[in-house]
């Protein structure tokens, strides 16, 4: 019984050792994961306000404009909290990036829909 009770809490031990040592890795899975959709939101942003500019010019409303603004409200969050951030800020932040960077995709198709329209 005693070797029994002596392989449970080693297993328990063991199997805390790793969560522990594999929470930062997740982390820094997940910061990487922040930055690169960052990146590539913003990549995708300068394209798409080369498009929206190219349809509709300069006037009227900017979601390109307010999407950056995103970006770089997002960018500060995680220069100012990153370090610290938890597993589950990080991935709320990253969902934010996705939802931004869907709604971007959402205004281009609308562009594309009303060139093709007008072509048509």
């Amino acid at each position: 019984m005693t070797n029994l009770l002596f392989m449970i809490l080693a297993v328990l031990v063991a199997s805390s050792v790793a969560l522990l040592l594999y929470l930062p890795v997740r982390r820094q899975r997940a910061m990487r994961e922040v930055l690169d959709a960052a990146d590539a939101l913003e990549a995708r942003l300068r394209a798409a306000r080369a498009e929206i500019e190219a349809v509709a010019g300069d006037e009227g409303r900017d979601p390109v404009g307010d999407a950056m603004r995103e970006m770089l409200r997002q960018r500060l969050w995680l220069r100012d909290h990153g370090r610290r951030a938890s597993l589950n800020q990080l991935v709320e932040v990253r969902a934010s990036i996705d939802d931004a960077r869907s709604r971007i995709e959402q205004q281009l198709n609308k562009i594309e829909q009303a060139r093709a329209a007008s072509l048509a």
